[in-house]
């Protein structure tokens, strides 16, 4: 990728520049040109940007800009593959053709985003025992996988993203055979990171390019191309997606997928090792492990919550069981190479399941997820800054960090300590939207405090004031699934407007019904709260139930608001505020996504006018009125709709 005569990003973003007079609809922004021209710096000095772009500014354009008039080969890393399709498909593509420049660019996602031939072939022979639903999904991914070029499964229609045959008929790090499989010449996996490595720009989901980051640590073959540049987009959940890649698990989930496959491969390749006794044996401890870590009745548990005699007696029976296991496979080994990657996933169960009882490393956080079918023994870091930080330094690239919500007020000291960022450019732009005129901001006054039993009650009756008022077109954002809950309860045979609630169907399904149903109103939590864009009068008012803080008892939370006051801070003020303010700003970004949108904000937690941090979430919120008026909400959508 080469531009033969470079152009300045400033001077193809401003007025009668190359995009203003090519691509219709673009108005020059100056927020948006000072951002190109903050990245372009940092891709010519190798430096470090933190750049928080409002909603409207053009963000995405800011970084593609500079980063292809650069020449330099990138990486383009973005929270969702939902975004990454969105740039790929139809960022990157206008960018590169209005600027003239050819970009060699590849769209890689994940190996489960991918058909394994291999698997397919496995598992279409026991069609007959999956039901004729799951007959028909395979008869139509086997006739799709005789034309597709990709293998990329968001190709098939009709099959759902949940459906267990895609568990099937795609590869795991556990169980490919790598190099080995008979079908690796046509791997779809393989095919892909083959265009990627020699690609100029690789886009990529956070997902994936910790996955990367932790097989380079291990000794493992890349996934990814050496790069110059890397663009996180969406960089407020980095540090999230970080901890679950810097840490590890040991789930039930997967020692059953072990013992089918090792059942499945002796099958095939004979090692003549009885395995039946040693896992009829793992499967009834995994089945006593969840009945004891469900007995508490919580979803996050601590290491210390469930350490009980019987539960301890049933931990040293796992770990022993498992190395009786792993004595069996070291031996069927060398018979095949399934048996072999069999013995290497109980090695590394085993590894994990021994750091996990041990707890030597004080810096991880033991805790324990448990749902009504499965649980998974977590460790967790407290924190990955010292990791982020020397990954940072073991690479001399340029780094670009962006998202509408990475400052609090002006401040990015939450973000970069979290990732342990220093001597790095800090820039902040806000939405050029027309907030003043076209928002308003409704705190409903005499409302229970949140903790309250009567809050439910009164959140219904706001609720159906408000919706009253917007004639639905709601958003109701909740801070929990016991309060969508309750709510929906209070709500039924009340609300004059078609309700939608999360869980109903796909995200996306109960999004694009919320789009296509007028007046609609949709509750929903926090995978509402971003990544969801909808544009126009069919939301007009987003309604959140509380502030957004985290929840205390939550192991990891807990343990760090500890090492929080360990350090003589105040873990609620230092580290609780900052962290829920970021999070009220991203639902908040779901009302206003275009210059003619107008909307309605509604918070129906009274903290925010008699609690003293409460002017911190005001002050971070857009610049819009704000009212204890119903009535002032009414004239709001009168003025707009007469």
């Amino acid at each position: 990728m080469s531009a033969e005569k470079p152009m300045e990003s400033v001077k193809v973003l401003a007025e009668k520049g190359v995009f203003h007079n090519n691509i219709s609809g673009f108005t020059p922004r100056t927020a948006q040109q000072e951002m190109a021209q903050a990245v372009e710096d940092a891709i010519t000095f190798d430096g470090c940007l933190v750049a928080e772009s409002g909603t409207g500014t053009g963000k995405t354009y800011a970084y593609l800009v500079p980063l292809i008039l650069s020449g330099k080969k990138g990486i383009i890393s973005t929270a969702t593959k939902h975004l990454q399709e969105q740039v790929f498909l139809r960022d990157l593509p206008v960018v590169a053709s209005n600027l003239g420049v050819p970009v060699n660019a590849v769209l890689l996602k994940g190996r489960s985003n991918y058909l394994c031939r291999y698997y397919l072939k496995e598992h279409q022979e026991q069609t007959d025992l999956i039901g004729k639903q799951n007959q028909r999904s395979y008869a139509a991914i086997e006739k799709w996988s005789k034309t597709t070029s990709t293998g990329d499964i968001s190709e098939v229609s009709g099959i759902g993203e949940e459906s267990a045959v895609w568990r099937q008929v795609t590869s795991t790090a556990d169980n490919c055979l790598g190099g080995k499989c008979p079908e690796f010449s046509r791997c779809f996996v393989n095919k892909a990171r083959q265009k990627a490595l020699k690609a100029d720009i690789v886009v990529v989901n956070h997902h994936l390019f910790f996955s990367d980051l932790t097989l380079k640590t291990d000794g493992f073959g890349e996934l990814l191309p050496d790069h110059e540049v890397v663009v996180f987009d969406e960089a407020h959940n980095i540090a999230e997606v970080a901890s679950l890649f810097f840490g590890f698990s040991v789930s039930s989930y997967q020692v059953r997928e072990l013992n089918r496959d090792i059942l499945a491969a002796e099958k095939k390749e004979n090692s003549a090792q009885d395995f039946r006794l040693i896992l009829s044996i793992l499967d009834k401890l995994i089945q006593e492990l969840q009945s004891q870590i469900s007995k508490s009745g919580r979803k996050s548990l601590s290491f210390a919550q469930v350490q009980t005699k019987a539960f301890d007696d049933l931990l040293k029976q796992f770990q022993a069981c498992l190395d009786q296991l792993e004595q069996l496979l070291s031996e069927a080994a060398m018979v095949g190479e399934e048996l072999n990657r069999c013995h290497d996933r109980c090695l590394d169960l085993q590894n994990r399941l021994d750091v996990w009882i041990e707890g030597r490393d004080r810096e991880l956080v033991l805790w324990v997820e448990s749902t009504s079918k499965s649980f998974r023994l977590v460790a967790t870091p407290l924190s990955v800054s010292s990791r982020f930080k020397s990954m940072m330094e073991g690479n001399k690239l340029s780094w670009i960090f962006t998202s509408a919500t990475l400052a609090v007020g002006d401040d990015f000291s939450t973000f970069c300590d979290e990732l342990g960022l220093s001597e790095v450019e800090q820039r902040r732009w806000q939405s050029p939207y027309d907030f003043d005129n076209n928002g308003l901001i409704y705190l409903p006054p005499r409302m229970p405090d949140p903790r309250d039993d009567e809050f439910a009650y009164a959140l219904a009756d706001q609720i159906l004031q408000i919706t009253d008022a917007s004639s639905g077109r709601a958003f109701c954002l909740f801070t929990s699934y016991s309060m969508m809950e309750k709510t929906r309860q209070n709500l039924r045979g009340r609300l004059d407007f078609p309700m939608l609630v999360q869980g109903e169907s796909p995200k996306q399904q109960l999004l694009n019904k919320f789009k296509s149903t007028p007046n609609s109103v949709l509750l929903g939590t926090y995978s509402f709260w971003e990544g969801v864009d909808v544009k126009g009068q069919s939301l007009s008012c987003v309604i959140i139930d509380k502030l957004p803080f985290a929840s205390p008892g939550d192991p990891v939370i807990k343990s760090k608001l500890s090492a929080c006051e360990e350090k003589g801070k105040n873990p609620f003020i230092d580290l609780q505020v900052p962290n829920a303010i970021i999070t009220l700003k991203q639902g908040v970004g779901r009302l206003i996504r275009s210059e003619s949108d107008y909307g309605v904000l509604v918070v129906c937690d009274s903290r925010m006018t008699t609690k003293r941090y409460g002017a911190k979430f005001i002050n971070s919120l857009p610049p819009m009125p704000i009212t204890g008026s119903i009535l002032d909400v009414r004239s709001f959508f009168e003025k707009f709709e007469a």
